[in-house]
């Protein structure tokens, strides 16, 4: 008798709490080309958008993760299309990238992820779309884009000035601050001057820095201006063969540039280079848009 009244009660409790578990259950908020992307993905990813600081509201975010989410169904549904295949292995590795980048272990980063209310697979979803859309920018929307080589030569010409246009040859002369000395670089800059002040040319560049301790002659060859910093390649065209630059602090000691050779030369060619990926970054960015706009515009998406 005392087993069958709780086994009712266990079947009540049983019936009380299915409405409860029915209502949880993750509801449809969105149908992209028969894809169905839940409230639970659209709130997972509003945690994630949340941790990044990502929105100014919990209404906001939750409306950009809807957003986010079915450009992403989009993105990979094109990917399919187009037999581009992303693996487990791509997207580990760029979760482990991301792991990197933020100066975390991949279970770390697992933990951080888990304490504010968003599993990994949300972020490695968006990272499989991101793997999936680079695949499409490569195969579908590169082979777009096209660059008018007269409007980069406009646009060189207008950007190039006297100074850039030399041909040098060049010696770099270096006074080395070895790791872990403690010789500051003041000092060597003052004995850079000293040998600054006694150069004479090329020739004997070597032969003069045998005077000082850790001091290297390299050559650097042949440079046009435009391949150098701006403000360095002013100060060399200032300069005769023979001149050596002002000293300045590099990476590994104090550095100056010797003319060895100096002839005018008007080459454009590393400034439309720097200009053509320019141009390309932000016509590629465009037309990726595009395409984008042209999926989202043919697609069939039902908000519920």
């Amino acid at each position: 008798m005392k087993f069958s009244y709780i086994w009712t009660a266990f079947v009540v409790l049983i019936l009380m709490l299915a409405p409860i578990s029915q209502a949880q259950a993750a509801k449809v908020k969105v149908n992209v080309n028969g894809q169905e992307i839940t409230n639970t993905q659209i709130s997972l990813r509003a945690g994630l958008l949340r941790l990044e600081r990502r929105g100014n509201s919990n209404s906001a975010r939750l409306k950009l993760a809807k957003e986010e989410l079915v450009e992403e169904a989009l993105k990979m549904q094109e990917a399919k299309r187009l037999n581009i295949s992303i693996t487990e292995q791509q997207v580990n590795a760029s979760y482990l990238n991301v792991a990197r980048n933020l100066k975390l272990s991949v279970s770390k980063l697992n933990q951080v992820l888990k304490a504010n209310g968003v599993n990994d697979t949300t972020l490695k979803n968006r990272l499989r779309a991101s793997i999936a859309w680079q695949g499409i920018t490569q195969s579908a929307i590169m082979p777009r884009v096209q660059i008018s080589d007269l409007d980069l030569d406009k646009k060189a010409q207008e950007k190039n000035d006297d100074s850039l246009n030399y041909d040098f040859i060049l010696k770099e002369v270096l006074f080395l601050i070895p790791k872990g000395s403690k010789i500051s670089s003041s000092r060597r800059t003052q004995q850079a001057n000293n040998y600054r002040k006694k150069f004479n040319g090329c020739d004997s560049a070597v032969e003069l820095s045998m005077s000082y301790t850790d001091a290297a002659v390299i050559n650097v060859g042949r440079r046009h201006a435009t391949q150098l910093p701006k403000a360095l390649a002013k100060e060399l065209s200032n300069l005769n063969v023979g001149g050596i630059t002002k000293p300045r602090v590099v990476g590994n000691g104090v550095s100056m540039l010797a003319i060895c050779t100096k002839t005018a030369a008007k080459d454009l060619t590393f400034v439309k280079s720097g200009l053509r990926q320019e141009a390309g970054n932000e016509k590629l960015k465009e037309a990726g848009a595009e395409y984008l706009a042209k999926l989202k515009k043919n697609a069939a998406i039902t908000y519920y």
